[in-house]
């Protein structure tokens, strides 16, 4: 069981458009200010925040309770002019979590009508979560013929590909920044990332890494999937033959 809280900004566009024309640049201040405090408030509780968009957030939130929630929805009203919405779903796997908390927002299923909370809380089943961490191996010899731009399509279209094969395993991927991509995953995708792998390397030419961690919560999960991703690279620089998976559990 897996529990996923998705926070979204409120009445976005049209707070927007009071902005005028010129404000591109403070928007984006505000989603990279927004995203830094999420992202501390959750990891503070042993979270870890994914950005889905700029004015959407993704976090794993096993382990917290509804009053969590809304100790952090005070924190972010008194920091920002902005509200946010938040949903919470749990399921057996993470897609079956986010269909939860769509629910949750859609039927306006209220948990705490104060603090925009809504969807579904399950405090007492016990919560575990996998993720999977990719990144593309040697990425910098194709430095050496791609300008970086060209580099840029390439890894925007690995993460559309790693995105619509792992979404019909029932997971969510999210891209990390640089050649680094996540998924928080079902045991199907745990069981398929070989295959996928090997499909890659086959169509398009490009090797990927990948560190499994798993636990009961997001944070531990992921410091477990970058500390297979790390053991895979110790492995290759050692001189031995590098497994393409590694995987950790506590």
């Amino acid at each position: 069981m897996i529990q996923l809280s998705i926070l979204k900004i409120i009445g976005y566009g049209p707070w927007t458009l009071t902005l005028g024309s010129d404000r591109e640049h403070a928007l984006q201040i505000l989603q990279a200010s927004l995203y830094k405090e999420i992202q501390r408030l959750f990891s503070e509780k042993n979270c870890l925040v994914f950005l889905n968009r700029a004015d959407e957030f993704f976090v794993v939130s096993n382990g917290l309770t509804l009053n969590d929630h809304i100790e952090i929805q005070k924190s972010l009203a008194k920091s920002f002019d902005i509200g946010l919405s938040v949903s919470i779903g749990y399921g057996n796997s993470p897609f079956a979590a986010n269909l939860k908390a769509h629910d949750g927002k859609k039927n306006e299923i209220v948990l705490n009508q104060e603090h925009n909370i809504f969807g579904y809380i399950d405090e007492e089943s016990p919560k575990s979560v996998s993720i999977m961490h990719l990144d593309v191996d040697d990425l910098t010899s194709r430095r050496k013929t791609n300008s970086p731009y060209e580099i840029s399509s390439i890894i925007f279209s690995l993460y559309a590909k790693i995105s619509k094969f792992f979404l019909e395993k029932n997971s969510l991927t999210f891209f990390m920044g640089g050649d680094n991509f996540m998924i928080v995953a079902s045991d199907d995708a745990k069981n398929s990332i070989e295959e996928f792998i090997l499909s890659v390397k086959q169509e398009n030419e490009i090797t990927l890494n990948c560190g499994i961690g798993n636990a009961k919560t997001s944070r531990e999960a992921v410091k477990l999937a970058t500390k297979s991703l790390d053991t895979i690279r110790e492995i290759r620089d050692s001189g031995k033959a590098k497994p393409a998976v590694y995987e950790l559990s506590c």
